[in-house]
């Protein structure tokens, strides 16, 4: 992976105890990136260019503002009664960019006086880096749920539809396998790409020795984010590629479930 350098990110001011980060925007009433109603962080900057992306603009590592974990606290307080069922998710981006600053905030969230909240990782995986795991090991003592985008079964068709090779992901998904850290696997389904029976039974193979795989959604593609790519003047990579049928999303759904559930047969004849 190409390093990635977001300036001024997890270090940490003098008059503070805790690393600053680069923000990209809030929600404070998310209802879809995690159980409950949550208070949604979205982080700057991201080593992968998917070509559905709806967030391009959360791409650069020099966009978005630099914040505090005091002052996210303070916004999270304002709302905290509406969250009590729900908690907090840092999305992106990808926030695995910035480690220590995520790891301060979801400890800080943890150690709320209110009361724990619960915390939440929206990550592709891809900035975990394999062979120095330990660098992680602050956040993920923090995390307590993440939805882990798998974006294609296929090691070639991933690198095609994100510019990426799936290693690092897939580490990433051993990692926190090994952690018991629970999961749930999230898939855009794209017309034409990933939206035959065949791939799909294909990733449920793919994510079948996660035993902490707590769900699945399957996610139906959408062309909502083509007008940002036309705001930075980016060529749109699946021009002409229709939204994705959602008739056909329980359908897909059982694919994944179908590859999942041979796989772990397999997997289990194989031991004995």
């Amino acid at each position: 992976m190409a390093e990635m350098t977001l300036e001024g990110v997890d270090a940490r001011p003098e008059d503070s105890a805790f690393a600053l980060g680069r923000v990209h925007s809030i929600e404070t009433m998310g209802t879809v990136d995690g159980p409950g109603i949550r208070f949604v962080v979205f982080v700057q900057g991201c080593p992968m260019r998917c070509a559905y992306c709806h967030n391009p603009d959360t791409w650069s590592v020099n966009g978005g503002t630099m914040v505090t974990v005091e002052h996210l606290m303070d916004e999270f307080q304002s709302n905290h009664e509406f969250y009590r069922s729900g908690g907090i998710t840092v999305s992106g981006g990808e926030p695995l960019l910035q480690p220590e600053f995520l790891a301060d905030l979801f400890r800080v969230m943890h150690n709320n006086p209110d009361g724990r909240v619960h915390t939440c990782l929206d990550s592709c995986g891809y900035a975990f880096d394999p062979k120095h795991p330990e660098k992680f090991d602050a956040v993920l003592n923090e995390t307590d749920m993440v939805l882990l985008d798998i974006k294609h079964a296929d090691p070639v068709e991933h690198k095609k539809l994100t510019g990426c090779d799936p290693a690092r992901i897939l580490a990433f998904g051993d990692e926190l396998a090994r952690r018991k850290i629970k999961v749930v696997i999230r898939h855009v389904v794209v017309p034409g790409i990933t939206d035959t029976a065949e791939e799909c039974e294909k990733l449920g193979r793919l994510i079948a020795p996660w035993h902490n795989v707590v769900g699945l959604e399957m996610l139906p593609y959408h062309t909502m984010g083509v007008v940002k790519y036309e705001q930075l003047g980016i060529p749109y990579k699946l021009e002409g590629v229709p939204q994705m049928d959602t008739a056909r999303m329980p359908e897909l759904r059982n694919a994944v479930m179908a590859g999942m559930k041979k796989r772990r047969a397999e997997l289990k004849n194989a031991i004995g």
